[in-house]
């Protein structure tokens, strides 16, 4: 039933109710540790993904505290065939992607020209951008090891997708 109205109806996730609130409440005390941890998955990332060509990092100011709950990475001038093509690769292998340049919005992907209940201007270089965003949750389960297998498989199916003359397209959902 959502499904169907998910391009006509904004998504707000801003509910708190007092379950939410007593559970989230023992947590707090977390958050230090919670962000050490995060911030040390997205800078393995960061290295582990660090000079592989056909990526492209977005640099963060030495001075910014982050949390780095998911880790983003750009893939400039790739068509939608090619990128659609790691995406499907990096699944293949174990490794969830998310990307904000695809035709449809895929889980939370959805971008400007997606909705229908606004009317969105033309933004071409907001486009250029999405088209090669790519996004990866780093869950707090993941060790450095996993990091590293992770950027390993993401730097050999970039490098695949280089040396693939054609790229093989991958059937994406069309949106109504």
């Amino acid at each position: 039933m959502f499904e169907a109205l998910k391009l006509d109806v904004p998504n707000i996730s801003s509910r708190m109710d007092n379950l939410r609130a007593a559970i989230l409440r023992p947590q707090i005390g977390l958050l230090d540790d919670r962000r050490a941890r995060w911030r040390a998955l997205y800078q393995a990332m960061e290295a582990g993904l660090s000079g592989v060509p056909g990526v492209k990092l977005i640099p963060r100011p030495q001075h910014e505290d982050y949390v780095g709950s998911s880790f983003q990475f750009l893939l400039p001038g790739w068509g939608p065939d090619r990128v659609a093509a790691l995406v499907a690769a990096a699944a293949a292998r174990g490794v969830e992607l998310k990307w904000f340049g695809a035709a449809y919005p895929l889980g939370f992907t959805s971008r400007y020209a997606h909705w229908r209940y606004a009317a969105p201007e033309a933004l071409p270089q907001t486009d250029r951008i999405l088209a090669g965003l790519i996004d990866m949750r780093l869950p707090l389960t993941f060790t450095a090891e996993d990091v590293g297998l992770i950027t390993g498989i993401l730097a050999d199916e970039v490098s695949r997708a280089a040396t693939t003359k054609a790229a093989v397209a991958v059937p994406l959902p069309v949106a109504d």
